[in-house]
């Protein structure tokens, strides 16, 4: 078969590809990320790319104006190579990383809960999972014979008071060789039991003392994002922390599009390999910023939802999308992370969260878990919010889950000029009520390219407010500015005029976009209204809110509440816990009690399919409005509102 060099600028990279194979399949080949949010189906109409040399056959798509075909952009999921190119990829397509690693800005209207290392160790807590003993062995003799693996199990129990100890077969191959080479000084790493009655198992020994150097990677997988932290084991502390964007974006934006994906021919192998490869990329690129012995890993704790960590294990997704919607496991045993494909010695462990059902997985129960959720009084409101929104409720003695899919506008998809949060997103906005002119404050205070999920929000609040979209999420048609129009038969309100912007092309948002927000919210807010009802309970009756991942981190409060993303309530019963996910997967790393709890914890959650329970498609239309189609629900809002009415008069 013919093959063709196909060249993307600017990274300036050459892949040798097939005839007839996609430009997005290529841009995967070269490792260029271009923005593919419909995983290459041709709806989301993201992967513009230019034709700058040679030709491409197809990926004119509808999604293209008149103006943009003359120009040569190309859909890059419907273009095929058919001879060598050379394609440009616009800055609008390309998928930044960079803001992934820039921690979020505190909001002052609330407070901001961290990991708090001092206090699980004042509450006797930190015992991690993996432990390392040093110890100096009496070398055989003529009146000592014993066994290596003996000599090593007698002394350490003797040490560590140990009632039951178990050796890893590896262990035995490698000892007498490790014994020897430091005058039988060694260190043995030691996997304590889930249960206490359970058996520790020696897992590696490494010659001399090397109980300074215990190590344990944490791992998010996020349906976006991965993230992943070296920590001390010794310390507690978090050495290194990098993230990236999940290698699986290109083949689907959100669970379900992966899930069919998984099911084509070699999918699934292919799904595990590229999450596989994004999770080995930032372990390597922690170790080598804490300059330390990867030999010196213990572990390694992975959090994920139900269809990322089946993907991640390499096990059929099918069935959590097929009703009953029945995951394959809720707990997964020890595995070793070579069995995972992790660039990880040979002894490591992995840790893997257990999971409630198909959508309230362990990302969810990790954060229940760093959270401190499952030990207040509070009565307490979890959200997790993302393509897919997870909700629990509860406290100490009980708790709720249920899980709903908001769609992918709070990350930029279905939204026009929607992307992810990176430089030249949109993130803040605010509007002169008299004159209706927009000011627009990006990622990285460069000029605009879109419009990222935080700043959806702040945007339709602020139009909202100002009276430019109505409670329907519609244009008022006869404002006196030019920034409302027409144009296609869509209403919409420019943001920034092409002039402005980086890219070729005025950055609007319309009614479309609009209609796309609400209903993602309204899914969100319905679903906290239907979980709380089915306990007998409402939003009244919430002492705090636990907002979590990394899009909720950057939410405005009060703007949230302008739309009905979130209850009208006091912001100092507020938190924001960041990737809680991640704080789960740390403290999973640093204390063998949590291990304990979790399984009596994923017991004690109740879950509910939403879908099968009749209120929530009631409550679902009601909250199709700004904020509600029940303004009492926002006593605050409908004050300021009746206010703006009063001075109009």
């Amino acid at each position: 078969m013919d093959t063709h060099l196909v060249t993307f600028q600017p990274q300036n990279r050459t892949v040798k590809v097939r005839d007839g194979e996609s430009l997005l399949r290529a841009a995967m080949e070269a490792g260029v990320h271009i923005n593919a949010s419909c995983g290459g189906e041709g709806v989301c109409g993201k992967c513009r790319v230019i034709i700058e040399a040679g030709e491409v056959e197809g990926g004119l798509s509808e999604r293209l104006k008149p103006e943009d075909r003359e120009k040569g952009y190309r859909l890059a999921c419907r273009a095929s190579v058919i001879g060598d190119v050379t394609v440009r990829v616009p800055v609008e397509s390309v998928v930044d990383a960079s803001v992934l690693n820039i921690p979020p800005t505190p909001r002052k209207t609330a407070r901001v809960k961290t990991f708090d290392l001092d206090e699980l160790k004042e509450k006797g807590l930190f015992i991690p999972p993996m432990e390392k003993v040093y110890l100096t062995l009496p070398e055989p003799n003529a009146q000592d014979h014993l066994p290596d693996v003996t000599r090593l199990v007698s002394f350490l129990t003797l040490k560590n008071h140990e009632h039951r100890l178990g050796v890893e077969f590896p262990v035995i191959r490698k000892l007498p060789d490790i014994l020897r080479r430091e005058g039988f000084q060694v260190t043995a790493t030691l996997a304590r039991p889930v249960r206490e009655d359970g058996q520790t198992v020696i897992i590696n020994v490494q010659p001399g003392d090397t109980t300074s150097e215990n190590y344990a990677v944490a791992v998010d997988i996020g349906t976006t994002t991965v993230y992943v932290q070296l920590i001390d084991l010794v310390s507690g502390n978090v050495l290194a922390e990098e993230a990236d964007f999940n290698g699986q974006i290109s083949y689907g934006e959100d669970v379900i599009s992966r899930i069919m994906f998984a099911e084509k021919g070699d999918g699934l192998i292919r799904l595990h390999d590229v999450v596989t490869e994004t999770i080995n990329k930032l372990i390597r690129k922690n170790v080598k910023r804490a300059g330390i012995d990867p030999d010196g890993i213990s572990s390694v704790t992975l959090a994920g939802n139900t269809t990322m960590t089946q993907l991640f294990l390499q096990v059929d997704p099918r069935y959590i999308r097929r009703s009953p919607y029945v995951p394959a496991a809720s707990i997964y045993p020890p595995i070793k992370a070579k069995d995972l494909d992790l660039d990880l010695p040979d002894h490591v462990t992995a840790l893997v969260y257990p999971q409630v059902s198909s959508y309230v997985g362990g990302d969810i129960v990790a954060g229940v878990m760093g959270s401190g959720l499952y030990r207040t009084e509070e009565l307490t409101l979890f959200m997790d919010i993302g393509t897919n929104a997870e909700i629990v409720v509860g406290n100490r003695d009980w708790l709720a889950c249920a899980a709903c899919s908001a769609g992918p506008a709070f990350e930029g998809g279905g939204i026009e000029f929607g992307m992810r949060a990176a430089k030249g997103a949109i993130e803040d906005f605010s509007i002169d009520p008299v004159t209706f002119e927009p000011m627009n404050l990006t990622i990285g205070n460069v000029r605009p390219k879109g419009i990222c999920g935080s700043g959806l929000i702040n945007i339709v609040a602020a139009l909202f407010e100002a009276g430019v979209v109505n409670p329907n999420g519609k244009y008022e048609r006869n404002l006196p500015t030019d920034r409302v129009r027409e144009r296609e038969g869509i209403w919409e309100y420019v943001l920034v005029r092409q002039a402005d912007t980086q890219i070729d092309r005025d950055i609007v948002l319309t009614e479309i976009d609009i209609e796309n927000l609400i209903r993602a919210k309204g899914a969100i807010y319905s679903g906290c209204q239907t979980l709380l009802e089915e306990v007998g309970l409402s939003m009244q009756d919430l002492d705090r809110i636990y907002l979590a991942g990394g899009f909720g981190s950057y939410v405005d409060l009060a703007r949230a509440m302008v739309i009905g993303l979130l209850p009208e309530m006091d912001a100092d019963k507020i938190t924001y816990i960041g990737n809680a996910s991640l704080m789960g997967a740390r403290m999973s790393a640093l204390t063998n009690r949590i291990r304990r709890d979790v399984v009596e914890v994923t017991r004690k959650m109740t879950n509910f399919e939403l879908s099968e329970t009749p209120s929530y498609m009631d409550h679902y239309v009601a909250s199709l409005f700004l904020p509600h189609t029940d303004l009492e629900l926002f006593p605050r809002l409908k004050a300021r509102l009746d206010l703006r009415r009063s001075a109009g008069r």
